[in-house]
C-alpha cells in the first residue's frame, strides 16, 4: 500500500464527512474585554479531568462527551490528549462524530497532546525516524478535527550532554513540523519534565528546528527539571523565554486563597503562581490566543483566568 497516498485519502474522505461540524465549532467565544475582542480565549485541556477519562474517579466520562463536559464548564474550547483515544486516530467515523459533538455543543478543537508515541530526540536515527512516524496519524486526526497544532514532546536521553539532547530533539521535531506543514499544522512542544522544563534549552531546541510551525506551549506549572530533588527552573523566567515561540498557552492551578485573589499555591512542591504577573508576561509577548486549563480545579482556575482578563483588559485595550 502507499501509505502517503492512503493517509491523503484519510484527510481527504474525513474531511469530506465532517466539514459541517467543524465549521460550526469554529464559532465558540470566550471572555470578551474591552473593545469586544477578548485578551485570551479560555480551553479546556482533557489531561484536567484524566481520573474520570482512566475510569478511576466517579463520574467516568467518555472521549465522546468531551465537548459536552467542556460546554457544562461554560468553557468553548477543548484540547484533547490522545491517551483517551489511542486506537481512534485513523478511524473516519469516531473523528466525524468529535467533530460532531462539538459542533452541537459549539465548542472547538483546538489542539491534541500526543504522548506515548516514542521520543523524537531518540539516539538511533532509526528509531528517532520511527517515533517521529508514529504521530503522523495524529496530525492527521488533527487536521481532520480542525485543531491548529497537535502538542508533542522533546525528549531525548538523559545521560547524553545538554547540547546533544538539543540537537537531536531538535532532528525529530524537523522531520514532524515537516509533515505537519504540509497539513497546515503547527507542532508545538510543552516544558514537560527534564530539560524541556529548562527555558533556555527549548528555545535552543526552537532556534535549531527554525521554521516557523513550530513552536512551544508554556505550561506555567511544569518547570520541574527533578521536582524530587528540588530543582525547578524560575517559570516566570521560563514563560517569557518561550513566548515568543508560543502558539498555545497552559494555565495549572492548585490552591486558591481569597485575601490573595491573583496567586495559586501547588502544596506538593511549595510553588507559587501570580497569574496578573504570568499574564502580563503571556500578553506581552503579543499573544492573544487560546489560554488551556490543565488541572482539576477547572471552575476555579476559569474564574481566575477571567478576574486576570477583566484586571488587563484595559491595560491592554
Amino acid at each position: 500500500m502507499n501509505t502517503a497516498f492512503s493517509r491523503r485519502e484519510f484527510i481527504r474522505k474525513s474531511t469530506i464527512a465532517v466539514a459541517a461540524g467543524g465549521a460550526l465549532a469554529a464559532a465558540g467565544c470566550a471572555t470578551v474585554g474591552s473593545g469586544g475582542r477578548p485578551l485570551y480565549r479560555i480551553s479546556l485541556a482533557q489531561w484536567s479531568l484524566n481520573r474520570r477519562f482512566f475510569k478511576r474517579e466517579e463520574p467516568h466520562l467518555d472521549n465522546l462527551d468531551f465537548a459536552k463536559t467542556a460546554r457544562g464548564f461554560g468553557i468553548d474550547g477543548i484540547e484533547y490528549v490522545n491517551q483517551f483515544f489511542m486506537d481512534k486516530a485513523t478511524d473516519v467515523e469516531y473523528l466525524a462524530e468529535l467533530n460532531n459533538r462539538a459542533a452541537g455543543e459549539g465548542v472547538q478543537n483546538v489542539l491534541i497532546m500526543i504522548d506515548r508515541e516514542g521520543n523524537l530526540g531518540e539516539p538511533d536515527a532509526a528509531k528517532r525516524k520511527q517515533a517521529v512516524e508514529k504521530h503522523y496519524k495524529w496530525a492527521d486526526a488533527a487536521r481532520v478535527l480542525g485543531c491548529h497544532s497537535i502538542r508533542v514532546n522533546a525528549r531525548s536521553d538523559a545521560k547524553l550532554s545538554y547540547n546533544e539532547q538539543m540537537k537531536l530533539a531538535a532532528d525529530g521535531l524537523r522531520q514532524l513540523t515537516e509533515y505537519c506543514a504540509r497539513l497546515g499544522l503547527g507542532c508545538i512542544v510543552e516544558n514537560h519534565g527534564g530539560l524541556s522544563s529548562n527555558g533556555a534549552w527549548l528555545v535552543g531546541v526552537m532556534r535549531e528546528v527554525n521554521h516557523p510551525l513550530c513552536g512551544t506551549l508554556p505550561d506555567f506549572g511544569n518547570f520541574g527539571i527533578d521536582p524530587g530533588k528540588g530543582v525547578w527552573y524560575d517559570r516566570y523566567l521560563g514563560v517569557k523565554e518561550m513566548m515568543p515561540f508560543a502558539k498555545a498557552v497552559s494555565a495549572k492551578a492548585s490552591s486558591f486563597d481569597s485575601a490573595r485573589p491573583w496567586i495559586t499555591f501547588d502544596e506538593r512542591y511549595g510553588q507559587e503562581t501570580d497569574y496578573l504577573k504570568m499574564m502580563r508576561i503571556v500578553l506581552d509577548a503579543g499573544y492573544r490566543g487560546w489560554v488551556g486549563i490543565e488541572c482539576p480545579q477547572v471552575a476555579e482556575t476559569k474564574a481566575l483566568l477571567e478576574r486576570v482578563h477583566e484586571r488587563l483588559a484595559s491595560e491592554y485595550s
